[in-house]
């Protein structure tokens, strides 16, 4: 049963150009490094500078074991570190956890 890890945040208009470029590189580490696949949302509507990063795992399990693996990566470390530490605005990281509904009939 797929996990699928949704993450919204702010990112500070005075580092907008960075925080834009930052996601990008983290994006392609985490898809080329790690078992898992993820996207960058950006708005369509509502508040400007709000983005989210959508992860997909095969499940709890497997989210689990590459979250692990990236705070063990030290290349990961130096890219997660700056970005949300500079990039994102303080107290605006919102994480969501959900799981893709069972196939097939209930009983």
């Amino acid at each position: 049963m797929s996990v699928f890890v949704y993450q919204t945040f702010v990112i500070k208009q005075d580092k907008f150009k960075e925080g834009i470029e930052n996601l990008k590189e983290l994006k392609k580490f985490r898809n080329e490094n790690y078992d898992h696949k993820v996207e960058v949302l950006t708005p369509v509507s509502g508040n400007d500078h709000s983005y989210a990063l959508l992860s997909t795992y095969e499940g709890l399990a497997e989210m689990e074991l590459q979250n692990r693996k990236m705070f063990e990566d030290e290349e990961y470390i130096k890219l997660i570190g700056p970005f949300f530490l500079e990039n994102i605005a303080e107290g605006s990281m919102n994480t969501q956890i959900f799981r893709s509904l069972k196939e097939g009939k209930s009983e």
